[in-house]
């Protein structure tokens, strides 16, 4: 049985929701984990959601900041909204939802951006994500015979050399610096994750899932960076079919500067 989660930072999903629409009309997949939706629950676009099928909705969103939802067309069960270094941030939430023979523990993630200036001892925000990461290693890739574990979202954080544009001019920049990228990758695997999106991927092939507000021209400049991730635990691994990234959807009208990510799965 085909199952496939995608992941998209939308930056305001009421501003941009016929782009939801359009991306939900045209790609179906079964759960969307929306980040930044910079939006409370109550005003919450759920109707519009409805309408296209998504009848399972679980949010946790703030006014204005942050914010993660999961939407599905089949049931979703809310496990937790973890509150991380106890900011009263919404930047995680995490449900359980059958996919074949399997019950899938889903956690998706918020990362903290961390500002500008990568220095922990006069940037808090920056503190703030290196804590926030930390803590991220009690979130482990639990599963079993009849369960599994996926964590998608924004995390912030280009790990690898080929995540960015340029390793080289990047490394004094925040989401690629040697203290992000190392805590974030000792994380992942403390907690026994599988990058889903490097796997049979050739290590010099560049992956990109945002491109940045500032360039003139996002396309042709190509300076992008692989800040949105999919993982899963070992055992759904050997399930995962290949993944899509919708570059295109960077060139849409009033896009977000993420792009959507769309995992599939073959489960029995």
């Amino acid at each position: 049985m085909s199952f496939s989660i995608a992941t998209w930072n939308i930056n305001s999903v009421r501003l941009r929701m016929p782009l939801v629409e359009r991306f939900l009309l045209e790609k179906a997949p079964d759960v969307l984990c929306l980040q930044e939706t910079k939006c409370p629950d109550d005003q919450f676009p759920s109707t519009a959601f409805r309408k296209l099928g998504y009848q399972h909705i679980v949010i946790s969103g703030q006014k204005g900041y942050h914010g993660v939802a999961t939407v599905a067309r089949r049931p979703i069960e809310l496990v937790e909204k973890r509150d991380f270094c106890t900011m009263g941030d919404c930047r995680h939430l995490s449900v359980r939802v059958t996919a074949g023979d399997k019950k899938v523990l889903l956690h998706n993630f918020y990362v903290p951006a961390g500002g500008d200036e990568p220095d922990p001892g006069i940037n808090p925000k920056f503190r703030h994500k290196l804590d926030f990461v930390a803590e991220m290693n009690a979130i482990r890739a639990d599963h079993d015979a009849t369960s599994g574990s996926v964590l998608v979202g924004d995390l912030n954080i280009a790990p690898l050399e080929h995540d960015v544009w340029s390793h080289k001019q990047l490394l004094k920049v925040v989401s690629h610096t040697p203290v992000e990228t190392e805590n974030f990758e000792a994380m992942r695997k403390a907690g026994d994750w599988v990058d889903l999106m490097r796997l049979n991927v050739p290590y010099e092939q560049k992956i990109y899932t945002w491109w940045s507000y500032r360039a003139q021209d996002w396309e042709s400049s190509d300076r992008g960076r692989r800040l949105d991730h999919v993982w899963s635990s070992q055992n759904l691994a050997s399930s995962f079919t290949g993944y899509e990234i919708l570059r295109e959807a960077r060139g849409w009208d009033r896009p977000s500067d993420h792009v959507p990510v769309i995992a599939r799965f073959d489960l029995e």
